[in-house]
């Protein structure tokens, strides 16, 4: 489907709302569809698998079964290796998060060499000599893809069952965003995606925030969910009317609603970190009244 380029210095550039989600401004891991840089090579183990399939018929059973075997190994742990990359990512990309559940980069390349093993198929290696390859690629592996995150990180003093509902609100909030982009999307409109795309980066920013303080779940709980709901029901039946009539007036109104409640959510995600900074003046002036109490002056002032 052909569809009309919207930017800056396009005849209608000056009619679109700005893009929020510009490299600059926007950390790489809230922008949408943000991925691990290196998720796609993972590929290239497949690839480099081939010569096990392409040797597989024509030897006999034995050969054939462990040609097999051996790719659908190594095609098993490319796919294991990509998901534990894309856990990495998502740890990361959070002040707080717990490592995760399984290990699956290290997983993936233990059954990368189990497959390299397998597939070592010359009468003059012999068992130890499968071995060593596979211990050899298991290896190589590890060092290309590194480990997965092994320790929880800014967790300390969270209650986890507060963590849980936080991590459970957001999966709702992010399932909503991406039905938004879902619905949108197939318009072909590039300014509305990205407008679209700009408000979500506006409401992960809301997710960071309580996710790094949990306490800021009840306050930001009707944002995350009843709020994002009622953004992707408006979505829906915007999309399906500009689909049939291309009315100009609802594209307006629907821009407009996106505008207010991206306003919105920057006003509660502005609130709550100045709740927060408050917080810690508190806290450093509790503690200099103790320090001076004590006959504990800054060494500023000694000077």
């Amino acid at each position: 489907m052909a569809q009309r380029y919207g930017g800056k210095y396009s005849p209608e550039g000056g009619s679109t709302k700005p893009d929020l989600n510009d490299a600059l401004s926007v950390p790489p891991h809230r922008r949408p569809g943000a991925r691990h840089p290196h998720e796609g090579r993972p590929f290239w183990i497949v690839a480099a698998a081939l010569p096990f399939l392409l040797a597989a018929f024509g030897n006999g059973p034995v050969t054939l079964a462990r040609a097999l075997g051996a790719f659908a190994l190594i095609a098993g742990a490319a796919w294991t290796i990509r998901e534990g990359l894309r856990a990495e990512f998502a740890y990361a990309a959070r002040a707080a998060s717990r490592r995760p559940a399984f290990p699956r980069k290290i997983a993936g390349s233990a059954v990368y060499g189990l497959g390299l093993a397998l597939g070592a198929q010359a009468p003059e290696l012999g068992l130890f000599g499968a071995a060593a390859i596979g211990l050899v690629g298991a290896v190589i592996s590890l060092v290309a893809f590194g480990l997965d995150p092994l320790e929880d990180k800014g967790m300390e003093g969270i209650d986890r069952f507060q963590q849980d509902r936080v991590a459970r609100v957001v999966k709702e909030g992010e399932a909503y965003l991406a039905q938004m982009r879902s619905a949108i999307a197939p318009s072909g409109e590039r300014a509305l995606v990205s407008r679209v795309d700009a408000f979500a980066t506006t409401a992960r920013d809301l997710f960071r925030a309580v996710e790094e303080d949990p306490g800021d779940l009840a306050q930001a709980r009707r944002y995350m969910t009843v709020y994002l709901e009622g953004a992707r029901d408006a979505t829906i039946k915007f999309a399906d009317l500009w689909r049939t009539t291309r009315d100009q007036k609802a594209r307006t109104d629907y821009e407009a609603l996106l505008a207010d409640l991206e306003a919105n959510f920057t006003a509660r995600t502005k609130k709550m970190l100045e709740d927060g900074r408050e917080g810690l003046e508190i806290e450093i002036e509790v503690l200099r009244d103790r320090l001076a109490r004590e006959g504990v002056a800054p060494r500023a002032a000694r000077e």
